[in-house]
């Protein structure tokens, strides 16, 4: 894991059961909130048809791809209903005056 943490950018930019892009050089992760309102950090494209989750839409701990309806657990990354089957990497998060950060796995 990195030691270095990332600017995923404010809090408040995120209502609940919302997710939004992050690019940190050439990769893509997908800040989601939550519907209980926790902040996690994910990678940002699709393990199955390698869509953005970002243009996705979130319920809860789950995010459903918008290509093929693949849905995952923010939380866990467990891929939870196909076409979906291998998981995503999750990243340790936390939200630090305001600012979502994030490490890379």
């Amino acid at each position: 894991m990195s030691d270095q943490w990332f600017n995923a950018g404010p809090e408040s930019a995120l209502s609940l059961n919302d997710v939004r892009r992050c690019d940190v050089g050439d990769a893509t992760y997908a800040v989601v909130k939550t519907g209980d309102g926790r902040c996690i950090v994910i990678d940002g494209v699709c393990t199955h048809g390698k869509a953005h989750l970002a243009e996705g839409f979130v319920d809860g701990d789950v995010i459903e791809c918008p290509k093929h309806n693949g849905r995952f657990n923010a939380v866990t990354g467990a891929a939870v209903a196909t076409p979906a089957r291998l998981a995503i990497r999750t990243h340790e998060t936390r939200v630090r005056d305001g600012i979502v950060e994030f490490r890379i796995s």
